[in-house]
């Protein structure tokens, strides 16, 4: 697979994670909701940066864990993207083994995305008003994460301890609410665990 079509990919797989982001954060308010099925729904909620629409702790002030894991997010895209280019230029690697890498290369961009300048480009999203492109409202790489994606599957009555990590604050199953690039890393991840292992020995 040539370096060029990967880079298509890439580019595309970004494209269509950061259409929708924007369509979201202009037309809906946080928390606000389109139910599609009874067991999916689009749900509108940002984050500091944490995959799954989990949040990351802060005290007040400014925020140095947010900063710190865009810079982290800044170094592995890189070190992620050479490892991409080096694969691909190789005969021998297999063609899904790339594709999977690209989706998590992907993935990994289409967030920092979020990061770095949603912060500048729009203003705040709240729960009575629409984010509109603007003079923003906080600085570079400090921006937050847009997800969308929610699937009330089935709700327990009693979910165990050890299980409450699986369900949101109604007791729904899945309650972890993500985005188009939060689903790149992780079925791309999946993926190569079950059919690439052997590759990455």
């Amino acid at each position: 697979m040539k370096i060029k079509h990967v880079t298509i990919l890439v580019i595309a797989l970004v494209l269509l994670d950061q259409l929708l982001k924007i369509w979201i954060k202009t037309n809906l308010c946080i928390g606000e909701a389109i139910d599609i099925f009874s067991w999916f729904k689009l749900q509108f909620v940002e984050n500091n940066g944490a995959a799954f629409g989990m949040q990351l702790s802060s005290s007040g002030g400014f925020d140095w864990g947010k900063l710190l894991l865009s810079l982290f997010r800044v170094v592995m895209i890189g070190l992620l993207g050479y490892f991409v280019y080096r694969i691909s230029k190789r005969e021998s690697t297999p063609k899904g083994v790339i594709i999977g890498t690209s989706l998590i290369l992907a993935g990994a961009i289409g967030n920092l995305i979020d990061s770095m300048f949603y912060g500048l480009v729009f203003t705040e999203s709240t729960f009575t008003t629409v984010a509109q492109w603007g003079e923003g409202y906080s600085s570079f790489l400090m921006g937050k994460v847009v997800d969308m994606f929610y699937f009330p599957l089935f709700r327990w009555e009693s979910v165990p301890q050890w299980l409450e990590f699986l369900v949101d604050s109604d007791n729904y199953f899945f309650g972890a609410i993500f985005n188009l690039a939060d689903a790149y890393i992780s079925v791309a991840v999946v993926y190569l665990l079950l059919f690439h292992y052997k590759f990455f020995k």
